[in-house]
């Protein structure tokens, strides 16, 4: 049975805690919008420049196995704001519903506690959270008044340094601040050709192995890349700001992506494309820099580490674990965990009358496990449309081209039905492409992990383990209607102009 571990070092709000007396760091979290653990350059990727992502891994950490709670946009922004698994959130653990108010998140509780709390971009979401009560998104209040005169691509004109730079300037004096730091990018849709507009060559792309290898997918992943880059020129811009300030030293940054890149067989799937996630952290004033992490991490770990590092108790309902022990240790820290989880319910509207596609994952360190509780359905919606796979010059290429030989094992691992099962092993087949779990030599490992991920589930009272699942189909979808995400079409109907999912 799997357990729980207790943080190490005692209560996080305890007196005596070495947090409480060095003082409370400054938080800064920049999420990107859709971007698998491979696409920077401190993950060994050779085309995309990420040098604000890989100043914050060598001044800190790099992590190789941190996890998104799902692979999807809002359940997994949910799960970090509260510490907890989709499944334990109601309708705020599937997409584009209410993000109950009930649900307590860190920003709020690092508030009370006397933190400048802030946001810019996509913070929460998509999600109706006014309709459910919140004055603001969950992730703060809004400071996106500052934008961009010109863009390139096909980028928000969010200016979002200049926003956190006036975020600072209000921040009262002497107070701590916690700042959320939401890119649309690399989220669809992209300027076709602007990669390599830019001067990047197709040769040097490596295509994902679950993709076509051709010319027209090479060209998208530059686009992908682009992308990248202007959420990482922005970053670099807000550390430059507090370096300036000299409040580098004291802030505790964290930089990853709420899911998998925007292609077939990884977002809006429980696939290792689809939940592996770049993740970065450093806090100058308490722990080294140029350390590599392999501990599994899991973004339920966010509030509660935050928390800590903040000096406020955690509360008991929050199911993630602090890593902040990990980041201060000296010397090689104990594995906190065994496996990690991941989920999804309903993603867009794909199939009839709002159905999702239920589905969980168990990721050890080397196995990756499904369970599918629909398997009569299709993972990306329904045939013809897809629309789970959000639209690119690559789904269009991959659905013109699906009967060619070269084209359609990924096409049906992409696009097709998956069984109730799926196991892969992750250091041979991190495509997810080859399904052990039907093999005999593998058995034993399928059977573990079946059980272990039961037993996790029941133990957090997950509504598909319990024989009332089909709640999550109850829940309304709400159409955005603009990309603040706060006004929303009380119909749940599929709004096909809204791109950024």
């Amino acid at each position: 049975m799997i357990s729980r571990r207790t943080f190490i070092g005692g209560a996080a709000g305890a007196a005596g805690s070495s947090v409480a007396q060095t003082g409370r760091p400054n938080i800064l979290f920049a999420i990107a919008d859709d971007q698998s653990w491979t696409s920077t350059g401190a993950a060994g990727d050779r085309v995309v420049k990420t040098p604000a992502f890989d100043r914050v891994a060598r001044m800190g950490a790099l992590f190789s196995n941190a996890f998104c709670a799902s692979p999807g946009c809002a359940p997994s922004r949910a799960a970090i704001l509260t510490g907890r698994y989709p499944w334990q959130l109601e309708e705020a653990g599937t997409h584009a519903s209410f993000f109950p108010k009930k649900f307590a998140v860190y920003p709020d509780l690092l508030a009370s506690a006397g933190y400048f709390v802030g946001l810019t971009g996509k913070g929460a979401g998509p999600c109706n959270f006014k309709g459910a009560g919140w004055k603001h998104n969950p992730a703060g209040p809004a400071f996106d008044g500052k934008t961009s005169a010109e863009k390139e691509g096909a980028v928000s004109n969010n200016d979002y340094a200049a926003n956190f730079s006036e975020f600072l300037k209000q921040r009262p004096k002497g107070a701590p601040f916690c700042f959320w730091y939401g890119g649309h990018e690399p989220h669809r849709t992209y300027k076709v050709g602007s990669g390599a507009a830019s001067g990047k060559k197709l040769a040097d792309v490596q295509v994902p192995p679950f993709l076509p290898d051709s010319p027209e997918v090479r060209s998208d992943l530059l686009d992908y890349y682009q992308e990248i880059e202007h959420f990482d020129r922005h970053l670099g811009r807000m550390l430059k700001a507090l370096e300036d300030m000299g409040e580098l030293s004291n802030t505790l940054v964290v930089v990853t992506a709420d899911n998998g890149m925007s292609f077939p067989h990884s977002k809006a799937q429980v696939t290792e494309y689809g939940i592996h996630m770049p993740l970065a952290v450093c806090w100058p004033d308490r722990f080294k820099g140029g350390r590599k992490i392999g501990d599994l991490i899991s973004f339920i770990d966010f509030a509660p580490t935050f928390l800590e590092a903040a000096g406020i108790t955690i509360p008991s309902a929050v199911t993630g674990q602090s890593f902040l022990p990990t980041l201060l240790s000296t010397g090689p820290a104990a594995a906190r965990r065994a496996y990690v989880q991941a989920g999804r319910e309903r993603h867009s509207h794909a199939r009839p009358d709002n159905l999702g596609y239920p589905s969980r994952g168990l990721r050890s360190r080397n196995y990756l496990y499904v369970r599918n509780f629909k398997p009569e359905r299709w993972p990306a919606g329904d045939p013809g449309k897809f629309y789970d796979i959000d639209n690119s010059p690559t789904k269009t290429l991959m659905m013109e081209h699906r009967d060619e030989p070269a084209v359609r094992p990924l096409f049906d691992a992409g696009f097709g039905k998956h069984p109730e099962e799926e196991l892969y092993d992750i250091r041979r087949d991190p495509g997810c492409l080859k399904n052990l779990a039907a093999e005999p030599a593998h058995e034993a490992t399928r059977s573990k992990m079946r059980a272990d991920l039961e037993t996790v589930l029941t133990t957090q009272k997950d509504p598909r383990m319990l024989g009332t699942g089909d709640v999550f189909e109850s829940y309304p979808r709400h159409s955005p209607m603009k990309e603040d995400l706060g006004g929303f079409a009380t119909s749940g109907a599929y709004n096909p102009a809204f791109q950024r999912k």
